[in-house]
């Protein structure tokens, strides 16, 4: 049971700390407007898709992950 509750720690944390990224990311100025991210307003009506932002941070898990992994 240790290798379990050790994962789950390591999971907890991780949440934790992506939670905290994405709480801290709202207040640094063009995180989440970036160039190629989709924003449509039509009258009363608002669409808004943060693609290049996704891509962004996709990349940024991505070189994060593979550094843990060594």
């Amino acid at each position: 049971m240790a290798p379990l509750g050790k994962s789950l720690l390591m999971l907890g944390l991780m949440v934790a700390l992506v939670g905290a990224a994405i709480w801290a990311a709202g207040s640094l100025p063009g995180v989440g407007r970036l160039p190629g991210d989709i924003y449509v307003r039509r009258g009363n009506f608002t669409f808004y898709f943060p693609l290049a932002t996704c891509i962004v941070l996709s990349i940024i898990v991505t070189i994060l992950l593979s550094l843990m992994r060594r």
